[in-house]
């Protein structure tokens, strides 16, 4: 696993940051499974898409939204442990946050979260997901490969057809700072596909898709 500390320069962006598009083999394997049953529960962990809600609910599904990266930015869950040095309260970060009851999920769309957020509450969140999956539910994340630099972007991921993707730069207050003082969250860690099968060891089965922007798709089974 590699890990990128440290600051980057940072050039200059457009006010209103620009959409890109893009094709998303994971996307179309859910999409898949949408269109075949009614009334399914989705969770999107990602940044809240206005446009997700809408195309899920206006195909007969229910959709639940949760900024992740964004909550696990709070000033609240940051302690200091037992040698004096800043950490983040797992603990305190799951009584807040993804509190479901068990198997209520058909799917979730996990997104590029692992990239993004703390190490130490990567797994922890990986977990309560698998509990509040239904059995056979379907999960998909993106990873970046090693190709990927520390200044990746990170976007918000929006569906807009079968196996399409808008995806929009996101910039978010870094603990510490004012709400007013937003950046592209940095990229945290690479993860090669040894650490993800580990992230996902308590579930049935993973499958693999690699695309051509450095990003490795990955859809588990419950």
């Amino acid at each position: 696993m590699r890990f990128f500390r440290g600051s980057s320069n940072q050039t200059s962006e457009p006010a209103t940051p620009q959409k890109q598009s893009r094709r998303s083999s994971g996307v179309g394997e859910i999409s898949r499974v949408l269109n075949s049953q009614e009334g399914l529960c989705i969770l999107d962990v990602g940044a809240t898409s206005a446009a997700n809600i809408r195309y899920f609910t206006d195909n007969g599904h229910k959709n639940y939204s949760e900024d992740l990266l964004r909550s696990s930015l709070e000033p609240a869950l940051r302690m200091q442990d037992s040698v004096g040095n800043s950490a983040l309260d797992s603990k305190k970060f799951l009584d807040e946050n993804l509190v479901y009851q068990n198997g209520q999920f058909d799917v979730v769309l996990l997104w590029n979260l692992p990239d993004y957020m703390e190490e130490s509450l990567v797994k922890p969140t990986i977990d309560r997901l698998w509990s509040v999956m239904k059995p056979g539910g379907l999960l998909l994340a993106f990873f970046h490969t090693r190709d990927a630099g520390p200044d990746s972007v990170c976007y918000r991921y929006h569906v807009t057809g079968t196996d399409m993707l808008d995806m929009q730069p996101i910039k978010l207050a870094a603990p510490g700072r004012s709400a007013s003082d937003k950046e592209s969250p940095r990229l945290q860690r690479v993860f090669n596909n040894r650490h993800i099968e580990n992230l996902f060891h308590d579930f049935a089965s993973i499958k693999f898709f690699l695309a051509r922007d450095n990003i490795r798709e990955v859809l588990v089974v419950r």
